[in-house]
């Protein structure tokens, strides 16, 4: 065990989160989310838990891009109403450094492509339509 790391992040989760490197990006997939024929480098299993938990665990230990307009990639929705979990990821994210760009909206085949370009895709339970975001790796700045 390590202190001041969340008891959500596997051995498996931290590894990766250090190996990743500037513009690096990394995928969370919502239950529908073709987890296993998307990644097509890493897959970590994050059963049990929704994305919003997760983003809590990582964003601590994660450098959001500041070299870009955005820090999160959305998947763009169907119908007139924004998903509700959007807003629970936008708070989360202005809390830290660069994180309160507009996020980057893709259509969903667009989406998938940048998911299968991605470092890695972690495979969560989260419920609600239109979850899946990723989040691009920038540096630590002093």
């Amino acid at each position: 065990m390590l202190r001041g790391i969340h008891n959500l992040i596997s051995p498996e989760l931290i590894k990766i989160l250090m190996e990743m490197g500037h513009g690096d990006e990394i995928v969370f997939g919502d239950s529908n989310f073709p987890a296993k024929s998307h990644a097509l480098a890493n897959l970590v299993r994050a059963d049990g838990h929704s994305i919003t938990a997760m983003l809590d665990a990582v964003l601590p230990l994660f450098p959001l891009d500041y070299a870009v307009d955005y820090s999160l990639i959305l998947m763009q929705y169907r119908g007139d109403k924004e998903p509700g979990v959007w807003s629970k990821y936008k708070e989360r994210l202005s809390a830290w450094p660069d994180g309160a760009k507009p996020p980057s909206i893709l259509a969903k085949p667009d989406f998938y492509e940048r998911a299968r370009q991605a470092y890695a895709v972690v495979a969560t339970s989260e419920s609600e339509g239109f979850a899946n975001l990723i989040l691009r790796k920038g540096i630590i700045r002093l």
